[in-house]
């Protein structure tokens, strides 16, 4: 089998593997970047928060993404029955850009890996890792592609694969989610909605009858969006056609059956099940997970892509540390950074299901400074400590629903 030597072995060619192999590109590093599928590919996740850009930017990417053409988005807009909200995210608490955009992620991926490529990163499509073996220093990877196989001896490997999660599965890393089971149900349709709702903002209704049942609509530039429930499984019949239950569930919600009433569902429906995950650890001196494949919360804030890139700029710098010769501390410097501000959406999150959060963002007399720092946080300004709703966010969240009731 044949051998080569690398520095740095990223796996998986997304939103976060593009950024972290970009980074650690301008830092002058050997990087190869391994990708199973080949580009462009469907994938969901599709409406990113501000928080974003301003990774985008540090990688050198935001350029390609604005030439995308892609739908603006400054906002989220909450709907409930006959009650209506939403949050525009340039008035928020926190600094930093507040709109982005809404993304077909077949081509939003393709141009930031492009875009990585443009900056020198070597990205191998169609190169499966399928065995690993950590080393006293480094790892050793068995990669397959064409039939074949070949090893990389490397000092480090990043774990970008999303729902793969490559290293989890092939090092045992995998543990329960303390959330619930849930399954989603999605697909992208020709809306002919214009007028009917926001584009320039996410749509997320809640069922009228069941709290804990929930719709995304995610428009496009081109007329298409994302469409997409989301519940626990008792929700769902197997052997029932996935498009026949969603779109039951659309016509048992009049706010957004009415919104999608001349809608075209023009491409099959699919769904994904038991998607929240965790693991025992995120990282050490010869590996870290980024993003998803260390832990997926839920969709309901359009987290995903906002931790997979904070979790690719916190783990370039540390690692350029690593490979300077520095000492580091992975569990330090990068795990528990990380996880403060997935901890914030995962304290919203659990509020989601709860009907917390609905009681406070339904209120109808709104604190305009709390709803500030509300905004921040779904802007995906989760690491901000400035932020009263980031420091103690499940004490305040409580305290502030209660005085809500």
């Amino acid at each position: 089998m044949h051998t080569e030597k690398r520095t740095l072995v990223v796996i998986g060619a997304g939103p976060s593997g593009a950024l972290v192999s970009a980074l650690m590109k301008q830092q002058g590093r050997d990087v190869v970047v391994l990708e199973r599928d080949q580009f462009p590919r469907f994938s969901i996740g599709e409406s990113l928060l501000p928080q974003c850009m301003a990774f985008m930017e540090q990688a050198g990417l935001l350029g390609a993404v604005e030439q995308g053409g892609y739908q603006h988005k400054n906002g989220a807009a909450f709907a409930w029955g006959d009650r209506y909200t939403e949050f525009d995210f340039r008035e928020k608490f926190s600094a930093g850009p507040g709109t982005t955009y809404q993304v077909p992620r077949a081509d939003f991926d393709k141009r930031l890996a492009d875009a990585a490529e443009a900056q020198g990163v070597e990205i191998r499509y169609g190169h499966t890792l399928v065995d690993v073996t950590l080393e006293q220093q480094g790892a050793s990877l068995v990669v397959e592609a064409d039939g074949q196989r070949y090893r990389i001896e490397c000092d480090f490997v990043l774990d970008a694969s999303g729902f793969g999660r490559v290293l989890p599965r092939l090092l045992d890393l995998e543990r329960p989610s303390d959330f619930p089971s849930r399954r989603a149900i999605f697909t992208h349709i020709q809306d002919n909605a214009d007028g009917r709702f926001d584009r320039n903002k996410i749509l997320i209704t809640v069922h009228p009858e069941h709290q804990d049942l929930w719709f995304w609509l995610i428009p496009f530039s081109d007329g298409r969006a994302s469409v997409g429930v989301v519940g626990e499984e008792h929700f769902f019949k197997e052997g029932v056609p996935w498009e026949e239950q969603l779109k039951a569930w659309v016509a048992a919600t009049p706010s957004l059956a009415l919104v999608l009433a001349d809608s075209q569902f023009d491409r099959p429906v699919q769904s994904l099940k038991g998607y929240s995950a965790d693991v025992t650890t995120l990282a050490d001196r010869r590996f870290a997970l980024l993003g998803n494949a260390g832990e997926f919360l839920d969709p309901v804030f359009s987290s995903g892509v906002t931790i997979a890139m904070k979790s690719a700029v916190l783990a370039a710098q540390v690692l350029g540390e690593q490979l300077d010769g520095r000492s580091v501390d992975w569990q330090q410097r990068y795990a528990r950074p990380l996880q403060q501000g997935v901890n914030t959406f995962k304290t919203y999150v659990k509020a989601w299901y709860r009907g917390d959060f609905q009681t406070l963002m339904f209120h109808p007399n709104p604190n305009q400074e709390i709803r500030d720092m509300v905004s921040a946080i779904l802007a995906g300004y989760a690491w901000d400590r400035e932020n009263p709703l980031v420091r103690e966010s499940e004490r305040r969240l409580t305290a502030l629903v209660e005085l809500c009731r």
